[in-house]
Parts: C-alpha cells; structure tokens; sequence
C-alpha cells in the first residue's frame, strides 16, 4: 500500500496520508537475492534468499513468467494473478495492479490481480451447513451425477462480492429451481459458481491487457477435483493446465525464487507430470450460460440496503 509501483520505493505522498515516517520502514529489496544469514540454531549460516507474497509466489511457482500468462490458486477463496511484463497496467475492470516479482537487478515483472471471496469455502457450506455431502471429496462423485446444472445457479456472495464487482450489498442465492432440481444440481451449481467467477476476473484481464489468455495454470485444493477442472475449462472455453505432484504452487514459487538468488537449480524445468483440460463445451452454448449466471448475479446485488 505504501510503495510506488514505478520506483519500487515506499512513496512519499502516501506515507504522509498515513501519518508514516519513512526513516521506520525497512530497505525494499527483490524477491530473489540473499538478505542476510540464520544467526543461530542448526541452520546457522545458511541464506536467506528469496522472498514473495502469497499469490506472487504461486505465479513465480506456476512458472508464468511471460507476459500474457496466468495462474489461479483454488482455496478457500480464489486469487488469480496475469503476467503483464514490465508494464503497469492500470485495471479499468475491477482489478489489482501489483508488482509480481523482481529476480535481482533485473527490471520488475508486474500483474493484475482479481480475487474470488467464495471458492473451495462453498463446499464446505454444502457439506456443514446444507450438510448435502458428507466429506469435501464427495462433491466430486456427487455433481457427476448429474449432465448439467439444469438452469440451476447459485451465486455464493454470502458476505458480498469481490472482483470484477467489488459490491457489498450482494447476498447468496440460488435461482432456477423446479421440481425436478436435487441436490446433484446444487452441488454442480456451487461449482460451477466457482468457475464463472474466475471466468469473469479472466475477461476483466483480457480486456485490461488487450492479450487473451491462452490457458490457465491452476494450483491449490480444490484441483483434487477433477470434474472441477473440466468444468472450469468448458467454462473459460481455454485449457486448464495443473501440476499431477504438486497442487501448492506457493511453496514452490518461494523455493525456487531462493534457489535462483543462489544459482542452485534450474527453474526453468518443474518437476511432475502436467495434466491438460480441454474445453468440450460449444461457444454458443458457453456464451449462453455465462450470459444467464451474470444475470443471476444482478439478481443477487442490492440485497442489504
């Protein structure tokens, strides 16, 4: 919040907004570097070498490292970052401009960000509050059941919604129920939900960068499903592309931003087998439901007056 994304130094004019003495803040360094060394303990010694935000690290981890790529992390919510390059994009749809990482003396690497309030956390409301499932791992089995939604959207803003919309007064819902509706239908709407709010910050990001994804790199626990992951490719019309070994991205992208301050691995190479999901769905059909679930999130805004 106080640092220039051009000059990479804490700013002046927001330091004094906030009533911040710049001479207290610490020296702002890369991501990949070696800042001092463990003084004490086993590890006595050793460097310390490299440091990235959550989200920041998951991309460095994903390996999106050329502009125009991109990587969501599945988690309780969802956080989706794209690869702009050395330009500051500044989003006109509902995004976060960030700094993704600066390996050293090399020129920093910039992104847009949209988060998602409600991700894998709607699986859990099925399974302890509607209690439809009785494990996270059954909803998988569960939404197979059934060859679609059948109408039937669930919007999940239980405390409003984040990006592209930024609007607190949305409440949750759940419209397009019939007689013929059970709870295989709710359960492949609360994942589908998940997809078309990702497919959304997607669109917010081709618009702002003027590049269209190509695929999309996806890490954390929600891409144990597998179904879940076709979906989200019907629904982006893109390919989906996920590591089989390693659903944590983070933890890699922080090993491997140190192991390049120190120059001992390669990153360019990840270790694991790359699983590819390809869309299946028509474009027709895919603009269709995307068009009626926006219209289900029109319904869910302007709830808490």
């Amino acid at each position: 919040m106080l640092m220039n994304l051009k000059t990479l130094d804490w700013d002046e004019s927001m330091c004094q907004f906030f009533g911040v003495n710049k001479k207290m803040l610490p020296k702002i360094c890369s991501s990949a570097e070696v800042y001092g060394h463990i003084a004490h303990g086993s590890m006595a010694g050793k460097p310390i070498a490299g440091c990235l935000g959550d989200q920041q690290a998951a991309l460095f981890g994903q390996h999106c490292f050329q502009r125009g790529e991109a990587k969501c992390t599945y988690g309780t919510g969802c956080f989706m970052l794209s690869n702009t390059g050395t330009d500051i994009v500044q989003s006109q749809h509902g995004l976060l401009t960030t700094v993704a990482y600066k390996v050293g003396a090399a020129p920093a690497v910039y992104a847009l960000e949209g988060a998602v309030a409600i991700g894998g956390e709607v699986v859990r409301w099925l399974r302890d509050n509607l209690k439809i499932i009785s494990s996270s791992s059954e909803v998988e089995q569960l939404s197979g059941t059934v060859d679609s939604s059948h109408d039937l959207f669930f919007v999940p803003a239980f405390s409003g919604l984040y990006a592209p919309y930024w609007d607190p007064t949305a409440r949750g819902l759940i419209i397009g129920i019939t007689a013929y509706s059970n709870r295989a239908h709710i359960a492949r709407a609360a994942l589908e939900a998940v997809c078309f709010q990702v497919c959304e910050i997607l669109q917010s990001m081709d618009a702002d960068s003027g590049i269209k994804l190509q695929c999309l790199r996806c890490d954390g626990g929600m891409t144990k499903n597998k179904q879940f992951l076709r979906m989200q490719a019907d629904i982006l019309g893109i390919p989906v592309e996920c590591r089989a070994e390693s659903a944590e991205a983070t933890a890699m992208g922080a090993g491997m931003a140190a192991a390049k301050a120190l120059g001992v691995w390669n990153v360019e190479k990840l270790p694991g087998e790359l699983l590819t999901y390809s869309p299946d769905l028509g474009d027709e059909e895919r603009k269709e439901r995307l068009a009626r679930w926006k219209d289900a999130v029109q319904r869910s805004r302007n709830w808490v007056k």
